[in-house]
């Protein structure tokens, strides 16, 4: 009898072998290290859909923070529905896609580039559309992906957003860390046991994140939606504290992403307010304030917040599967979903 989520778990384990694979060879990022002066670029564009959106939203902070231009993220149906005349002169736009292959994507990706735009495709077929289209493609490495929760390549692509970022600022960086505290947290046999068993899937389940963190809240409510057929919610704190908090009850299980080094002054607001209701914290990373009675699933120690998100993505990973398992679902093949959505 086939293991449930014996696919996703083994994904999940290559992740370390993925990073070293890109890491080994940084050649690549040479062609493009003064793009944003010889292009004159003035604003940036990510154009992506579903986990690899949730990448996106890591990239986009990376450029707002490090280099200060303009991140919007794209709308496809504004070309594939509705016909709009582009006019990207000097824009970048970074196409984000596991597979390289949705129709709208590859529409949208046309159609910039046609409007002047410069394109940066990053997929894990580099034979795919999008690949082709591209000025300049950069492979995810993260070999065949069979399970339909994503999750080796979300993380490849967030370590390429971080090298294409680390490119354009010459930032400086431990790939030898991200690398083993990436090995650590796969190793790490109970990493998510606790909170596994302390989750009640009949209750309403938010996952909150700021900054840095709150790409990952997103991802990891879209992991637990698609492997455990629950609702939950990946918001920012700010976002939460502006409405949806009033929906907030004594049963409702919070989890605040906080890696490393994230600025506690940042989720201070939202937990003191989260702790005058609801008792039911779960905290993913080695950053926060949690409190005595609060459920830590530990996360990386990398140097710095950047880099500890990234390695993170694994232990929201972790818990999805496991959860999804505890539940008796199958997380590798989650009823009504394929591994590939061509959205048109």
């Amino acid at each position: 009898m086939k293991q449930l989520g014996a696919i996703m778990s083994s994904e999940i384990a290559e992740t370390p072998s993925v990073f070293t694979s890109i890491l080994s060879d940084l050649s690549g990022f040479d062609s493009i290290k003064d793009l944003l002066t010889t292009e004159k670029i003035q604003s940036v564009l990510i154009l992506a859909r579903g986990t690899s959106d949730n990448a996106a939203h890591y990239l986009k902070y990376l450029i707002e923070t490090q280099i200060g231009l303009p991140v919007g993220l794209t709308s496809p149906s504004s070309v594939t529905i509705y016909g709009a005349e582009l006019k990207y002169a000097h824009t970048l736009v970074i196409a984000i896609s596991q597979s390289g292959q949705s129709p709208d994507l590859v529409h949208f990706a046309t159609a910039a580039r046609a409007a002047n735009a410069y394109l940066i495709a990053m997929t894990n077929d580099e034979t795919s559309p999008l690949a082709k289209i591209a000025h300049h493609h950069f492979p995810l490495l993260a070999g065949p992906e069979l399970a339909v929760a994503a999750t080796k390549s979300y993380n490849a692509q967030l370590l390429i957003s971080f090298l294409l970022v680390a490119t354009w600022t010459g930032r400086v960086f431990n790939a030898e860390q991200i690398i083993s505290e990436a090995q650590r947290i796969c190793s790490t046999k109970d990493l998510v046991s606790l909170a596994v068993s302390a989750t009640n899937r009949n209750h309403e389940i938010v996952i909150l994140g700021r900054g840095f963190a709150y790409p990952n809240a997103r991802e990891a409510a879209l992991k637990i939606q698609e492997t455990s057929k629950v609702s939950v919610q990946g918001l920012s704190t700010a976002d939460y504290l502006h409405g949806p908090i009033s929906a907030l009850t004594e049963e409702t299980q919070v989890f605040i992403v906080a890696p490393k080094h994230l600025p506690i002054e940042s989720i201070q607001e939202a937990t003191t307010k989260i702790r005058t209701i609801s008792p039911r914290i779960f905290w993913i990373g080695n950053g926060g304030n949690p409190a005595a009675d609060d459920i830590v699933l530990a996360g990386s120690n990398c140097d710095d917040e950047i880099a500890a998100t990234l390695v993170d993505a694994l232990v929201l990973q972790r818990f999805a599967l496991e959860f999804a398992v505890a539940s008796g679902f199958d997380p590798d093949a989650p009823e009504g979903l394929s591994k590939v959505t061509l959205t048109h």
